[in-house]
């Protein structure tokens, strides 16, 4: 926790002891290297699935209007449906992981909800009922948005002081090859199916089912992941809420001002990255008079690098630390990229690549900050708010986008994207200011910070030593007096 462990941390401590050595334990100990490296691939699929049939609707756009007869307006409505209910869903399922479900569980009912959404989305594709795809993907994004804040508990119960910041990139990276995977076979796959089925209208049904399948094997996924940590759990005898401590919704009011400076960060900075990506086929299509095919091409590379670089990225992090340093980066270097592609001609292969590169430097960097500030038994409710502040942002700001584009053009939306980075550059700064002002650990290196929470928790056991004693003395005054003498 920030300034210092929380006491829950120093009830568990035993479980940060070293592996038993050798090469069996490698493999078959939950803190051996090779067996958490196991668990990470299974964790790191859990959201695959949701990932991949999240952008189903995009990849087949004008298969889905002309199959179904569908207007732009009812088409657009298959992604608001998704967003808007998460603005305050997303905060209610992390807090139902905290209080209600656990891990294990909530992972496993939210893997399934996307399986059920899925499935209701292409039930409706394939007998032509748009109210169910509406109903589906209403369950879609119910068991998508919460099931991120699930995979983002686990990484942090498992890697915790150790490679989180590479994890956190790890687990973006596949979210993206997620996102990748569907444009480059949603197509293709269309292709074959109307090729072998004589049958129009159910081609695009089958095309969606086929889809579903990712979800099943994320269900897989979260099944055998669900079995490792409880593994786990009875091995190395750990206590997810040692304190006893039980997280209340009211207890959003009091999460530290750094808590809100990284939501505040993350809004303002994700504003200027997936709404731009949304208008980025037209954008490159009208100032660099590319065509559309190059135009997709270009728009894909921010996900295509961002799952190359995240993880390498978040090695780097855990290894220098200095977590606030590399979001101040990550942000100054995507303004540059804005201003590489919004005022200047040079190829815009070069702004592009920069913002992929920036946006995994600040993603691996800013997330598992809350980790370090909120306590374990809060982080679901942490991260579920942290993700509902995340999609108001989004769904305000891309309204705001198309009206800005409609009426003042592209120039516009690229000043509009720099002054968001520049008030997440200055919530930066503010985040720095107030960490450093209470001898925070968000930007030491992990020596430092390791260092600092040592002292911090021998200083603990030292004060509850101190009162055990004082309250002992204490017991035994009052035996000894008057009272006691005439009473015994």
């Amino acid at each position: 926790m920030e300034g210092g462990p929380n006491i829950q941390e120093t009830e568990t401590s035993t479980t940060d002891e070293s592996p038993p050595k050798g090469c069996l334990n490698f493999f078959s100990h939950p803190k051996g290297n090779g067996h958490r490296f196991v668990a990470l691939i299974f964790m790191c699929f859990l959201s695959f699935g949701s990932y991949f049939c999240y952008d189903n609707p995009a990849s087949l756009q004008d298969h889905i209007k002309s199959d179904l007869n569908l207007t732009e307006t009812q088409y657009t409505l298959l992604y608001s449906l998704y967003s808007w209910p998460n603005v305050v869903l997303n905060f209610v399922g992390g807090f139902l992981i905290d209080r209600v479900f656990g891990i294990r569980l909530g992972s496993n009912i939210y893997v399934g909800l996307t399986l059920i959404g899925q499935i209701a989305f292409a039930s409706g594709a394939l007998f032509n009922q748009y109210w169910l795809m509406l109903v589906g993907r209403f369950i879609f994004g119910i068991g998508g948005e919460s099931l991120t804040v699930a995979q983002n508990n686990y990484a942090v119960l498992w890697f915790k002081g150790k490679e989180l910041n590479m994890v956190f990139g790890l687990q973006l990276s596949f979210a993206r090859v997620g996102s990748t995977v569907n444009f480059l076979v949603m197509e293709q796959l269309y292709n074959y199916v109307n090729d072998q089925n004589s049958n129009v209208k159910q081609v695009l049904g089958i095309v969606l089912f086929l889809a579903g399948t990712t979800c099943l094997f994320s269900l897989i996924c979260s099944l055998v992941m669900g079995g490792l940590d409880k593994r786990a759990e009875r091995i190395l005898r750990r206590n997810e809420n040692a304190t006893g401590e039980v997280v209340k919704l009211t207890d959003v009011k009091d999460f530290k001002p750094t808590f809100w400076l990284v939501c505040v960060i993350c809004v303002l900075y994700y504003c200027a990255i997936f709404p731009f990506i949304t208008i980025a086929k037209g954008f490159f299509h009208e100032r660099f008079h590319k065509s559309n095919e190059d135009a997709n091409t270009i728009s894909s590379i921010v996900y295509i690098i961002s799952g190359v670089s995240s993880p390498i990225l978040g090695l780097i992090i855990d290894k220098t630390g200095m977590n606030i340093f590399w979001i101040c980066f990550g942000v100054c270097a995507t303004i540059g990229s804005h201003i590489l592609l919004g005022f200047t001609m040079l190829n815009p292969y070069v702004g592009i690549v920069l913002m992929g590169i920036s946006y995994s430097c600040l993603a691996s960097s800013l997330w598992p900050l809350v980790s370090l500030i909120i306590p374990d038994y809060q982080l679901g409710t942490a991260y579920g708010f942290a993700g509902a502040i995340q999609n108001l942002g989004l769904a305000i700001i891309s309204i705001i986008t198309g009206v800005i584009v409609d009426n003042y053009g592209y120039q516009a939306i690229e000043l509009f994207f720099i002054g968001s980075l520049a008030c997440a550059l200055a919530a930066t700064i503010v985040l720095f200011v107030i960490d450093k002002s209470r001898n925070g650990t968000l930007n030491m290196t992990p020596g430092n910070r390791l260092q600092h929470e040592q002292s911090t928790l021998a200083a603990a056991v030292l004060e509850r030593e101190r009162l055990l004693a004082s309250e002992s003395s204490n017991n035994i005054a009052g035996s000894n007096s008057d009272w006691h003498i005439r009473n015994r």
